[in-house]
């Protein structure tokens, strides 16, 4: 019997309601939960991945709880398949996606052949009508792409992001926070110099900064100075 016959059984048997009630009040949308943390599911993600019906698997529409659908996301990164079957995965996971969890546990930290191809493939997203194909594209970036080569190129992006939904919005704020951690000079500069971001963004993005402990109490001092009032 391989893992994905015995795989309901083995969620069930790792339900924990305290865990499951707890994530129900911090991910909306989630739908039906077991409570089962992630560290297990990636545990199990990888075993999955190595048994030859990860493609069943991650195909199946028919998923009833939140935690198989984390685990379908899972298994498409730590498979090892060609990159264009792996791309072809992604494309039709995102419209899935209905909650910032399962958004942000499906972004993986990318192998070295799988970087260039995932830079193009994510350059869309950033401009996707949907708050959760946008999320994807920025977490996807704020994982693996917030480096020398692709900085500026992702601040052409946070300059462009126009979209409503908040949990769009909250990945480019966090996004902002990482990148002002890893460049600060640059994202000084960028914050001071008529940042086009909007309003609610930009505070948001303040405060992330703020709340970093990788930031200096000096940095957080001007970055304060920096937040913008109401309109």
């Amino acid at each position: 019997m391989n893992i994905l016959e015995k795989l309901p059984e083995k969620l069930l048997g790792m339900a924990d309601p305290a865990y499951r009630d707890f994530n129900a009040r911090i991910i909306p949308g989630a739908g039906e939960m077991l409570g089962i943390r992630i560290p297990r599911l990636r545990e199990i993600a990888r075993e999955i991945a190595r048994d030859d019906h990860w493609r069943e698997f991650v195909s199946r529409d028919d998923c009833r709880y939140f935690e198989e659908r984390m685990l379908q996301g899972m298994v498409i990164g730590a498979a090892r398949c060609p990159i264009d079957e792996k791309l072809a995965l992604v494309a039709r996971f995102i419209p899935r996606i209905d909650n910032w969890a399962l958004c942000d546990c499906f972004c993986w930290r990318l192998r070295t052949a799988e970087r260039d191809p995932m830079w193009r493939f994510i350059q869309p997203y950033f401009r996707a009508e949907a708050e959760y194909g946008v999320r994807f594209a920025v977490v996807m970036a704020t994982a693996n792409f917030i480096d020398e080569e692709h900085l500026e190129a992702l601040l052409r992006h946070f300059e462009a992001f126009r979209h409503e939904a908040y949990y769009a919005r909250m990945g480019v704020a966090w996004a902002v926070s990482v990148c002002f951690v890893k460049f600060p000079g640059r994202m000084r500069r960028w914050l001071e110099e008529a940042c086009p971001l909007d309003d609610w963004t930009f505070n948001k993005s303040i405060q992330k900064i703020v709340e970093s402990l990788r930031v200096t109490d000096a940095d957080k001092a001007f970055v304060r100075t920096l937040r913008r009032g109401a309109k």
